[in-house]
C-alpha cells in the first residue's frame, strides 16, 4: 500500500490530538456533504468522499491510528508480517524483507535528530530505529493474526416529503461482507490450494516508507504465493459477499441529509472481530406546495384585496390538515404570519416547528360597471400615492 496522497487529519479537519468522538462527528458531517448520491455527476465530490472515507477508516481504528501517527501511513501488511485475515499457508520463519533504498540518503539518516535533553532520543531517530527493530526483531514464529473490526457502510435512501414528516419503515438491500459459514471466519477449512489474494501469487508485497521501498514477504501466504488448507468458500478471507435485506425505521421529522445508524449491519470483522455499522443517509424529495426550512413549514396563501383591507379569518392547509389563520386589517402583500407548532416534529427534542404563512394579495378584475364605480370611489377616498415612499428613496 502506498503512503496516503492526503493527510488524514487535514482531510477530516481535526487536530492530531482529536478524540474518537470528534473524528466521528467530522466524518459524518463531511460524508453527508460529499456523498456521491447527494452530488450526482460531481466527480470532485466523489473523490473527496473517498478521501474522507479512507481517512476515517484509519483514524477511527485504535490499531491503525497509532501506526499512522508514528510513520505517516498505514498498511494492512504491517512491518512484522502480521495481517488480519491471514490464511493457513506456510510461513518462512526467519526470512528478512528485501529492501530497495534507492533515493534515500544514508549520509545523515536522522536529519535534525539525535538525543534530546537528558540523553533521550528524539521522535525522528526513535521512529526510524523502531522501524528497523520491527523488521529484524522477529526471530521466528508466525505472528498470530488479531481480530479486526469490520468497516462501516454508507447507504443513501430516497424518501418523499410525507415519509420524512410522518416517518416510515422500509426494507433496503445492502451488499455487505458476512462471516463465512464454512470456516466460521477463520479462513482455513478443507484441503484446497488457491492463489494468495493479497500478493496475487507473487509471494511478496511492497511497502513504501517515505523514499524507501520495502519488498516484504507476503504475511498471508508466507511467500509461497499459495494458500494451503484455505477455505474453498471464501478463499481464505473468512468472509463472503452477501446481499441482505435490512429493515430500516426512519423516525418522524427526518431531514434531507439526516443520518441513521444501524448497529452491526456493516461489513463483518476479520478473525472474530465485531461487525461495523450501517449508516443510512436520507434524501428527501421536495413537495410542490409545502416548503420546509429545518422544522418549520413555509407556504404562500392568496388573499383578496378586501380581506387584506378589512381583515379576515381564512383557512390554510397545514401538514395536519386545515387550520384557521386571522388576517389583521391593512395586511400588506408579502406579510408573514406564524402558526405555532404547526410545523415538523423534531425526533430529538420532541418539539414541533411552526408554519409560516406569507400572504399574496390578489387584485380583483372588474367585470361590471358597478364594480368599476366602487373602485373609482375608493380611489377618490384614498388619493395618496402608494409609490411616494419609493420616489423618496430614489432621491
Amino acid at each position: 500500500m502506498s503512503p496516503p496522497k492526503h493527510e488524514y487529519y487535514e482531510t477530516l479537519g481535526v487536530p492530531r490530538t482529536a478524540a474518537t468522538d470528534e473524528i466521528r462527528k467530522a466524518y459524518r458531517k463531511l460524508a453527508r456533504k460529499y456523498h456521491p448520491d447527494l452530488n450526482p455527476g460531481d466527480k470532485s465530490s466523489e473523490d473527496r468522499f473517498k478521501n474522507v472515507q479512507e481517512a476515517y477508516d484509519v483514524l477511527s481504528d485504535p490499531k491503525k491510528r497509532p501506526m499512522y501517527d508514528q510513520y505517516g501511513f498505514y498498511s494492512e501488511n504491517g512491518f512484522t508480517g502480521a495481517g488480519p485475515g491471514q490464511g493457513g499457508g506456510p510461513q518462512r520463519h526467519g526470512s528478512q524483507p528485501n529492501m530497495d533504498f534507492s533515493g534515500f540518503d544514508f549520509s545523515d539518516p536522522f536529519p535534525g535528530a539525535g538525543t534530546g535533553p537528558g540523553g533521550r532520543r528524539t521522535a525522528e531517530s526513535a521512529g526510524f530505529r523502531d522501524i528497523f527493530s520491527q523488521f529484524f526483531g522477529n526471530k521466528g514464529g508466525a505472528p498470530q493474526p488479531q481480530p479486526e473490526k469490520g468497516s462501516d457502510l454508507e447507504y443513501v435512501m430516497t424518501i418523499d416529503f410525507w415519509q420524512a414528516i410522518k416517518g416510515t419503515q422500509a426494507r433496503v438491500n445492502i451488499a455487505r461482507y458476512e462471516v463465512c459459514e464454512t470456516c466460521h471466519g477463520s479462513g482455513a477449512s478443507g484441503a484446497g490450494e488457491v492463489t494468495c489474494p493479497q500478493c496475487k501469487g507473487t509471494g511478496q508485497v511492497t511497502q513504501m516508507a517515505g523514499a524507501m521501498r520495502f519488498n516484504l514477504t507476503c504475511p498471508r501466504c508466507g511467500g509461497s504465493g499459495k494458500l494451503n488448507n484455505a477455505c474453498p468458500t471464501c478463499g481464505g478471507d473468512g468472509r463472503v459477499s452477501h446481499t441482505e435485506a435490512v429493515e430500516v425505521r426512519i423516525p418522524p421529522g427526518a431531514r434531507n441529509g439526516s443520518r441513521l445508524r444501524v448497529p452491526g449491519k456493516g461489513n463483518a470483522g476479520l478473525m472474530g472481530g465485531p461487525a461495523g455499522d450501517l449508516y443510512i443517509t436520507t434524501k428527501v424529495e421536495e413537495h410542490p406546495f409545502f416548503h420546509r426550512e429545518g422544522d418549520d413549514i413555509e407556504i404562500q396563501a392568496p388573499i383578496a384585496v378586501w380581506e387584506a383591507a378589512l381583515g379576515a379569518k381564512i383557512e390554510v392547509p397545514t401538514i395536519d390538515g386545515r387550520s384557521l389563520l386571522k388576517i389583521p386589517q391593512g395586511a400588506k402583500n408579502g406579510q408573514k404570519f406564524r402558526l405555532r407548532e404547526k410545523g415538523v416534529p423534531n425526533s430529538r427534542t420532541g418539539q414541533r416547528g411552526d408554519q409560516i404563512v406569507e400572504v399574496a394579495i390578489q387584485a380583483t378584475e372588474p367585470r361590471d360597471e358597478r364594480t368599476k364605480e366602487l373602485l373609482r370611489e375608493m380611489a377618490k377616498l384614498h388619493p395618496e400615492d402608494p409609490r411616494a415612499e419609493m420616489w423618496s428613496k430614489v432621491g
